[in-house]
């Protein structure tokens, strides 16, 4: 197949995978999926010919990608705010704009991080499971002290990656009087200006202090397994433990046998170390809520993701720099 950039043809876009709405670029053959998950196979033959390609956090951008894409191909962007898929440096070294969708996963993101602290704190799974037993109808009203959760006022949250989504997180724990700690490589204001007044400290620190953990940060050589059978053991037995950003911050099996012994309370996770699959027994435990990485999966922020891929594509099909530049 010829290449569209060098034979006077219209740019071709592709979307690797289905997405709400349809991309809004102009004089360009819009390749679009249908199919929420295509194999690695039909994603590089789709993608061959393609001017820009519209990727997911699971397609990985790597040389045998940017050789199917060819040598017209002028940028990619993530539909995600996270970018560890890709091989920017290789991308870089090809002259291919790299680019991503950050701010429109927020507020999702931040409201299913309090929806599984919420969960974590009440036990819900165990209750939701219960209240569809036969047991629940032949005994009727619970007992006063079956169920009991943790409380959340005037608690201490901790905060690992004080960007965007981890702001957001934050924010939404004024609503209980909660006091904010956050980690970060560098010293944010925002976080430690009203209405958070939170205060920066060690990891180690913050685990110790700790009633809610939520992991924020990106994935890096750094951050991998950032919290470790050693952070976990720093952490209260009344401790809960929170990850949307990408699986492999946290060491899986410590955690499963954490959370096994009950030397913490329990874990919220959207993420997983070796996603799709889970850690052996991480399934059967009752003190653990799991979530299919679904964290920006509100409607209104999806839709707003397709309005951001579709400007940066438009930016970089025109020569100019994307909207949302990685690099």
């Amino acid at each position: 197949m010829s290449d569209p950039s060098l034979s006077g043809q219209r740019p071709v876009v592709v979307v690797t995978h289905e997405i709400p709405g349809r991309l809004n670029v102009p004089g360009a053959e819009i390749r679009q999926s249908d199919v929420s998950k295509q194999t690695r196979a039909d994603v590089l033959r789709m993608i061959h010919g393609a001017s820009f390609v519209v990727t997911m956090y699971f397609d990985k951008v790597d040389s045998e990608f940017l050789d199917a894409a060819g040598p017209g191909l002028k940028g990619v962007c993530n539909f995600a705010v996270g970018y560890d898929n890709i091989d920017v440096a290789l991308c870089k070294q090809r002259g291919v704009k790299v680019a991503n969708t950050p701010g429109a996963v927020t507020e999702g993101t931040a409201d299913l991080a309090w929806a599984l602290i919420l969960a974590c704190a009440r036990r819900l799974i165990e209750a939701d499971r219960f209240a569809r037993t036969d047991e629940y109808a032949r005994r009727g009203p619970l007992g006063i002290t079956e169920f009991l959760g943790m409380d959340l006022t005037g608690r201490t949250l901790l905060i690992v990656g004080a960007g965007r989504i981890g702001y957001a997180t934050a924010l939404r724990s004024i609503g209980w009087g909660m006091r904010v700690l956050y980690v970060a490589r560098s010293r944010h204001l925002d976080f430690e200006l009203a209405p958070l007044a939170a205060r920066r400290v060690s990891l180690e620190e913050g685990l110790r202090e700790a009633d809610v953990v939520s992991v924020h940060t990106p994935l890096t050589p750094e951050t991998r397994h950032i919290i470790d059978a050693k952070a976990i053991s720093l952490m209260k037995p009344t401790s809960i433990l929170i990850n949307t950003s990408r699986g492999p911050t946290i060491d899986e099996g410590s955690l499963v046998a954490a959370l096994k012994e009950r030397r913490i309370w329990g874990a919220g996770l959207d993420v997983f170390e070796h996603e799709p699959r889970l850690h052996p027994g991480l399934a059967e435990l009752t003190n653990v809520v799991l979530a299919p990485h679904i964290g920006s999966a509100e409607t209104k922020y999806r839709l707003l993701m397709t309005e951001m891929v579709s400007e940066n594509a438009r930016a970089v099909l025109s020569g100019r720099e994307p909207i949302n530049p990685v690099y």
